[in-house]
């Protein structure tokens, strides 16, 4: 029996790195556009829900065709305010009105870089693998590895980790970070577990120039460059 997928995007209102980020045009589109442009042509996803605080994001999402089934309350769309509960209230929220999907995607907008093929092969992944979730990340610089790197203890330079300091490169281990491309996971564990890795996460890494987290104005001006690059290379 096919599984039924929600593809979740977080949009609060409130963005202090990158004002007005979510609907601010990246390349001629607004932000939100780029999760939707992935997720509609992955053709996997049942239902594509926007949870915004905003109503002008919620507008936005409205014109490019995602669902606004509610208006976020504002006391998850604060700063500080962590990703599980904002996913918890959408579920819950969709779970209410008699729909319940059995896989969850999480599609933030930070990522403007991402692919259907990255949401096909996540789902894939997901089913093939029968594990909990599958989490997009890139591979750290090796100079940055957990193993390479250095701490401070009471003024002293110290190894990181445990163990001989490594001085080259090539010695250090494969290190990953999270980059907010995909997050793929399924309902019952997430509502069983209160969280979106499980005990079985699976990484879908992705190489470095199709990755892209936004976080400053130094970053958008970079994504603009990326997304025209690709869309010059795919004309071509």
């Amino acid at each position: 029996m096919k599984q039924k997928i929600l593809g979740i995007i977080p949009a609060r209102g409130g963005s202090k790195g990158i004002p007005g980020k979510n609907i601010r045009l990246l390349n001629g589109k607004p932000l939100i556009y780029y999760a939707a442009k992935a997720a509609y042509q992955s053709e996997l996803i049942d239902r594509l829900i926007l949870t915004t605080d905003s109503v002008e994001i919620a507008e936005a999402g409205k014109i490019l065709g995602i669902e606004v089934p509610f208006i976020r309350p504002a006391e998850l769309a604060r700063d500080d305010t962590p990703m599980l509960p904002v996913i918890e209230h959408a579920l819950q929220f969709m779970e209410a009105q008699g729909w319940q999907p059995d896989t969850i995607l999480l599609l933030q907008p930070t990522a403007p870089l991402r692919k259907a093929e990255h949401i096909r092969t996540a789902i894939k992944m997901l089913v093939d693998l029968k594990c909990d979730s599958v989490v997009s990340v890139v591979e750290v610089p090796r100079h940055f590895a957990p193993d390479f790197v250095l701490r401070l203890e009471d003024g002293k330079l110290k190894p990181f980790l445990d163990g001989p300091l490594v001085t080259r490169r090539q010695d250090a281990h494969p290190a990953y970070s999270r980059d907010g491309t995909i997050y793929a996971f399924r309902r019952d564990m997430f509502v069983l577990k209160h969280n979106i890795y499980g005990d079985d996460c699976r990484p879908l890494i992705i190489p470095g120039d199709q990755s892209c987290n936004l976080d400053t104005m130094d970053d958008w001006q970079e994504a603009e460059k990326m997304i025209m690059k690709h869309e010059h290379d795919t004309i071509a």
